[in-house]
């Protein structure tokens, strides 16, 4: 007696595109963290760009902000990895809306917003704090202390 299978056809192609969204389930992580991205004062960021008009069009910043915090909280901290997930991972593609910034792109960016993240940080604690993610009093980040592999002198 023949097994029964599901179809499997990899040639088949869609016959319209299905949207990437589509294939994250409705609370990830992604869309979270671009919802919080969108609730974000990022003109520190339109202020630097305006000044700069030399090479090609930037960017938009809340792109990059959402892919670089992502990836954060992913535990993808290299920027040439953050570009290769860009590419390949569904979440990082549906942040990146079509847009596939280079490694150097990514690292140049973190670079040079260095002050305007910390402004970020402040702000995304204040926006947690006012939808009841945290509350005021004490916190802790995980500070156990253990051996690591780097030499102090090297780090």
């Amino acid at each position: 007696m023949p097994n029964t299978y599901r179809a499997y056809q990899p040639e088949q192609s869609y016959l319209l595109p299905p949207s990437p969204r589509d294939w994250l389930p409705e609370k990830h992580l992604a869309f979270f963290i671009s919802d919080v991205v969108d609730e974000m004062d990022l003109s520190a960021f339109d202020e630097r760009e305006e000044s700069d008009t030399r090479g090609n069009q930037a960017f938009h910043p809340a792109m990059m902000l959402k892919i670089l915090i992502y990836g954060y909280a992913t535990g993808t901290f290299s920027s040439r990895r953050i570009a290769q997930k860009v590419e390949e991972d569904v979440a990082f593609r549906v942040l990146a809306a079509g847009n596939f910034p280079q490694h150097r792109t990514i690292c140049d960016f973190r670079r040079d917003h260095l002050q305007e993240f910390i402004a970020l940080f402040k702000q995304g604690v204040q926006i947690a704090r006012s939808s009841g993610l945290i509350k005021r009093g004490r916190g802790a980040t995980g500070g156990r202390e253990g051996r690591g592999n780097a030499s102090r002198e090297k780090t």
